[in-house]
């Protein structure tokens, strides 16, 4: 079973904690025997900062969140941020362990509006909290130090619209060009994806178009319309490819999941498919209906499903 991106998220911050805790502990004993000293304070963050691996800014605040030394950064010292006033900031205001270890949940920094994190060590002396050495991150420094996140192949059902949903038994489809040649669109299609290197369509039902890409030139799309989805002579444009090895939607089923979306489409006047997409590398399908629900699901279990799950016995 797939991480969610929130238990991603928790083991990329469990590795980086784990990657932090020696060098900002070994600084803290040191600022303790200083403590509040300001020059003191400076010149052991001086001393340390390239201890802290990919540290934007290094400081030291009183417990009460006040800063009593100048920010450090890879330059030198930074004296206009001496007196700074931190007990505000996002990671003042969350729990400090009682492990004295803090990795603040990510948020915005003020200086340049970009996804930071802050890392807070606890100073001790003779059992009392004197205030925390605090290491600032730049999302972009820091290392992804596990596997890519993958996408979950669980079905995922995301509310669209209100204002739509409200409105939803107001309104009936109307036929599309597309919807008037439907199967030579399918055909057209189907080639395509099974013979023509495309390994990703999102297909637009209402407007009668398709955004697709191809594995020759991944990173941009193209967009075809009922005039070139009508057309067999569209195919010519694309070179023949072998279908990928590793595709996780055979080859043989994309008529079948092409098919099964034309039925959303046509089976009732009110609820029925607006727009769909095929990826063959995730595997997914997702579907968008008229009361602007989408849903996310694998190839095999949108192929299980029969109208009636979608539209009810009655259809």
């Amino acid at each position: 079973m797939k991480n969610t991106w929130k238990e991603a998220v928790n083991k990329q911050r469990i590795e980086l904690a784990r990657n932090l805790l020696t060098p900002l502990t070994n600084i803290s004993e040191a600022c303790e025997a200083v403590w509040p000293d300001r020059d003191a304070l400076n010149n052991i963050l001086l001393e340390n900062f390239s201890s802290v691996p990919n540290c934007l800014f290094l400081y030291a605040v009183d417990k009460c969140g006040l800063q009593i030394s100048d920010n450090i950064d890879k330059d030198g010292l930074m004296p206009e941020h001496f007196n700074r006033d931190r007990s505000h900031r996002p990671y003042m205001c969350e729990p400090v362990p009682s492990w004295g270890f803090l990795l603040s949940d990510a948020y915005l920094s003020l200086r340049a509006n970009r996804p930071s994190m802050t890392a807070l060590q606890v100073v001790h002396r003779d059992g009392e909290t004197l205030g925390y050495i605090g290491a600032d991150f730049d999302l972009r420094d820091l290392p992804v130090t596990g596997d890519a996140y993958e996408e979950s192949a669980d079905w995922q059902q995301i509310k669209g619209d209100p204002a739509i949903r409200s409105v939803v038994f107001q309104q009936r489809r109307t036929d599309s060009p597309m919807d008037e040649s439907f199967d030579v669109a399918i055909a057209i299609l189907e080639e395509l994806i099974t013979d023509r290197g495309m390994f990703q369509c999102v297909i637009h039902f209402s407007s009668s178009r398709a955004t697709i890409w191809f594995v020759d030139d991944p990173f941009r799309y193209r967009i075809h319309d009922h005039e070139a989805l009508s057309d067999p002579d569209v195919c010519l444009l694309y070179p023949a490819r072998p279908y990928p090895e590793d595709a996780l939607i055979p080859a043989d089923r994309i008529g079948s999941i092409l098919r099964a979306m034309k039925k959303l489409r046509l089976t009732d006047e009110t609820f029925y498919l607006r727009s769909a997409s095929i990826n063959i590398f995730n595997g997914k399908i997702s579907l968008t209906f008229s009361c602007d629900g989408s849903h996310y699901m694998s190839w095999q279990e949108f192929l299980e499903k029969d109208e009636s799950f979608w539209f009810g016995a009655a259809t």
